[in-house]
């Protein structure tokens, strides 16, 4: 049986429908749920496997960014979903998501504390919107997200992907193996700050975290926008290289592989 996703859509929340895709074409039944039908009717979540916050700008960012969409689903309907995040399920936040995750306490949940926020992320230290494809590899063995990942090659678009912690924070993040993703350059050596291979200056070049469990990831980059080989910016000459070297163009990018996980986790229970 395929795993039931609720894509979460609303007020400035965008690239649904390319999440809803990824999800579905990794074997999932991804479908779209307005925030309000969601508040409405919560026991939607007791029905599904999988919570996902898309990227975008939800309710503008005015109040900050995530902040006026998770202040929304805390108040509303913040008990069904730590009850939600608490049974076998999974959870996922992209960009304004991961936002969104940070302020409900989700993510990185240090010490099981779910629901208290306990990290930010902050402006990017360029102080500009930043749009470009970047290098992230693997560091964690515990993310379910993350299983079978080495590196990926994917686009970023957001103004504060900045993640902080204070120092003790990044430290247990690091011991319970809770930093998902980090910044890497193209041959996978650590981005140490450096703009614009670290594109927001992020601590210790964290680009995604996971909770305790490895259940919940909060991701800064965009899976969902480059699924295909031919979405890379460097497609005509790595597709030129492969063929010079007798190899075949693959059609998908290894950034499926995050939504394909998410099924596989299923699909052996």
């Amino acid at each position: 049986m395929k795993p039931s996703v609720i894509v979460l859509g609303g007020y400035g929340i965008n690239s649904e429908a390319e999440t809803i895709f990824a999800f579905n074409q990794a074997g999932a039944d991804a479908k779209y749920v307005h925030v309000t039908d969601l508040i409405e009717n919560p026991k939607m979540l007791e029905e599904a496997q999988i919570l996902m916050i898309p990227g975008g700008f939800s309710f503008g960012d005015h109040t900050g960014s995530g902040k006026a969409l998770s202040n929304l689903l805390f108040d509303k309907i913040g008990k069904q979903i730590l009850d939600f995040v608490k049974r076998d399920t999974l959870t996922l936040g992209i960009c304004n998501g991961f936002q969104v995750l940070v302020a409900l306490g989700l993510v990185p949940a240090l010490e099981d504390k779910y629901g208290e926020r306990q990290a930010g992320l902050l402006k990017n230290t360029s102080n500009r919107f930043v749009c470009r494809y970047v290098h992230l590899k693997n560091q964690s063995e515990k993310c379910v997200w993350t299983k079978g990942i080495d590196k990926l090659f994917l686009p970023v678009a957001h103004g504060e992907g900045n993640f902080f912690l204070p120092e003790e924070g990044l430290d247990a993040l690091e011991k319970n193996d809770q930093i998902a993703f980090t910044y890497v350059d193209e041959h996978g050596a650590p981005a140490k700050g450096e703009f614009p291979v670290n594109p927001n200056g992020a601590q210790r070049d964290i680009a995604a975290v996971c909770d305790s469990s490895g259940r919940i990831m909060g991701l800064m980059p965009h899976p969902e926008r480059g699924l295909w080989f031919s979405n890379r910016p460097d497609f005509t000459l790595a597709k030129e290289k492969l063929i010079r070297e007798g190899k075949e163009v693959p059609e998908w990018t290894d950034n499926l592989q995050i939504f394909k996980n998410a099924v596989e986790y299923f699909s052996k229970k």
